[in-house]
């Protein structure tokens, strides 16, 4: 940390914090994020590796880029580009909802995103506002990536997703929610497509158009009983 200027903090988390910073020899804006004490707590270092392995690996316009990854008292702490809102911010300034045409901007590059996940053959598993940023030129990137994982069609953790977000799947529990095998879900060009991220993402258009939640359930039964009344048993 000792090369940066704190400017303040941007978010925080069940696993950290996220701080505004100022490289001091560029002038760079980044933003850093904080992990609790990683050596200690097993979940939390299991959340930051995969995130940093992803980042590594994964390298797209619409995925937010990993600057640098280094290590203090016991805390890991990863370096991204500084992008200057989020989706979540946007919602909060138009709590009626955003305007057609930016939602439909921002939609479009939050699937360029997700796709080059999917034909990676990683399930990001936690698409939501505050998870989709946005550039004051209207860049999109996808950050937050400590959720997601191969999707080798071997169970899965079912407790991902915040939970308005969460496909059916997840909230019954089924562990193979990242097989395609059932919704059939294919590109053009024979890709495979994730459900789950999918069904995220519109869940996610709905709220950007009409500034509130699709299914702002209080539980997962809850959450089940909104989808429900709203498009039936299937």
């Amino acid at each position: 940390m000792e090369k940066y200027d704190n400017l303040g903090l941007v978010g925080e988390g069940s696993y950290g914090m996220v701080m505004k910073c100022r490289r001091r020899d560029t002038g760079q804006l980044v933003a850093i994020k904080k992990f609790l004490d990683s050596e200690d707590d097993k979940t939390v270092k299991k959340i930051a590796l995969r995130e940093i392995k992803m980042l590594k690996t994964l390298r797209h316009d619409n995925l937010v880029n990993l600057l640098e990854v280094f290590r203090r008292k016991k805390r890991l702490y990863l370096v991204f580009e500084y992008i200057d809102y989020t989706v979540l911010d946007h919602l909060e300034k138009y709590p009626r909802g955003i305007d057609e045409m930016t939602t439909r901007r921002v939609l479009f590059q939050v699937i360029r995103g997700i796709e080059y996940c999917h034909k990676s053959n990683t399930i990001h598993r936690d698409v939501k506002p505050e998870n989709i940023l946005v550039s004051k030129d209207g860049i999109v990137k996808i950050c937050d990536f400590g959720f997601a994982r191969s999707a080798t069609g071997d169970q899965l953790t079912d407790y991902v997703a915040t939970r308005w977000y969460r496909a059916p799947e997840l909230l019954v529990g089924d562990p193979r929610y990242g097989n395609y095998h059932n919704v059939h879900l294919l590109t053009s060009k024979n890709h495979l497509r994730r459900p789950i991220d999918i069904w995220a993402i519109g869940c996610l258009a709905a709220e950007m158009l009409t500034g509130e939640p699709l299914f702002p359930g209080d539980s997962d039964i809850d959450q089940l009983f909104h989808i429900v009344r709203c498009l039936g048993e299937y």
